[in-house]
């Protein structure tokens, strides 16, 4: 087996969480506002249009899954991705749905 897939299901398990985590549209824009740089609780509920309490939930779990990390500056507690993996699968993602589907892709078997 390539070593690039998990051969245990444990990892597979980590692995599928994740990906749900992140398929939540909600979980998934609060992630990407933490890329550029690290953001308050309050400016990714103000960009985005939502409750700081549902941005605070969602963060708990992205924080539980070590998608997002949280630094305390004062009063606030700003959140930016964990590490440069997150940042770095979201930006393949982006670049990858971004490319132009070609007649092939259409017919291809998954």
């Amino acid at each position: 087996m390539n070593s690039l897939y998990p051969e245990h299901d444990a990892s597979v398990a980590q692995l599928a969480d994740l990906f749900h985590l992140l398929g939540d549209p909600t979980r998934l824009r609060i992630v990407l506002a933490c890329v550029a740089a690290p953001i308050a609780v309050s400016d990714i509920a103000a960009t985005l249009a939502l409750s700081s309490s549902l941005v605070s939930h969602h963060l708990r779990l992205l924080r539980a899954a070590r998608i997002v990390k949280a630094e305390r500056q004062g009063k606030q507690v700003f959140y930016t991705t964990a590490d440069a993996h997150i940042s770095g699968v979201l930006r393949d993602m982006l670049e990858h749905i971004a490319e132009p589907s070609t007649p092939q892709d259409a017919g291809a078997d998954v």
